[in-house]
């Protein structure tokens, strides 16, 4: 599903109307990329992540992981899935800074794109869905954080290059690197440990996308 020309303040709210209705349309069983997650899984992460705060710090430490979980669990229990969709789908609560426009944009758009694409192409047949130059500049924009974090363990230095218009940056500093090379939304798939599915190419000597390809890359 294409976003079209929707101004960027509504970017997140576009996206996360059309991952709930793929959630909807699909079902609880349908599989995703995230290892282990039906969409049932997926729908109590994205819930759980807005309306349990206490869950946060596990998403952003590894350490505290399990706590997330537990929450998550939890989340589960206590709704069924057309009631967790219907949650997600209705939006942030009223403490959540993300009701706001421009915070919803920062914290979700991203976000709500790269579990949408676990959601579509976890199915054979899927195609890249076509992003506006804006929403593709705001995937660039945030391959600056998130290559930095996405990449920390990949052993090898990493270039980002985009191929819709030029744009070069360094992710992680080495010699020798590899670059990858694709449109924004596949590299911050890359970026995101979606390495299975994204569509970028790999530039490098061979050992070097070798020792990349075998490290961990992701948030």
């Amino acid at each position: 599903m294409a976003t079209g020309s929707v101004p960027a303040p509504r970017r997140a709210r576009v996206q996360r109307q059309a991952l709930a209705e793929l959630l909807t349309e699909l079902g609880p069983g349908h599989p995703t990329l995230c290892a282990g997650w039906t969409n049932h899984d997926l729908a109590a992460h994205l819930v759980t992540r807005e309306h349990v705060p206490w869950a946060a710090p596990g998403l952003l430490i590894g350490g505290l992981h399990g706590l997330t979980e537990r929450a998550e669990r939890a989340t589960m229990r206590a709704r069924t899935y057309p009631e967790l969709v219907e949650t997600f789908r209705a939006g942030p609560p009223w403490w959540q800074p993300t009701r706001i426009g421009l915070f919803d944009d920062a914290t979700n758009f991203v976000e709500f794109f790269v579990h949408t694409e676990d959601v579509r192409r976890a199915a054979p047949g899927w195609k890249p869905r076509e992003l506006d130059e804006t929403g593709r500049g705001a995937m660039w924009a945030a391959l600056r954080l998130i290559g930095f974090a996405g990449f920390r363990r990949a052993g090898v230095g990493v270039v980002v290059e985009r191929v819709d218009r030029p744009g070069r940056r360094v992710l992680r500093s080495g010699e020798p690197g590899v670059e990858i090379v694709g449109m924004p939304e596949e590299l911050v798939l890359y970026a995101f440990g979606r390495t299975a599915v994204a569509q970028v190419e790999l530039r490098g000597a061979e050992a070097e996308v070798e020792r990349l390809q075998a490290n961990p890359v992701g948030l």
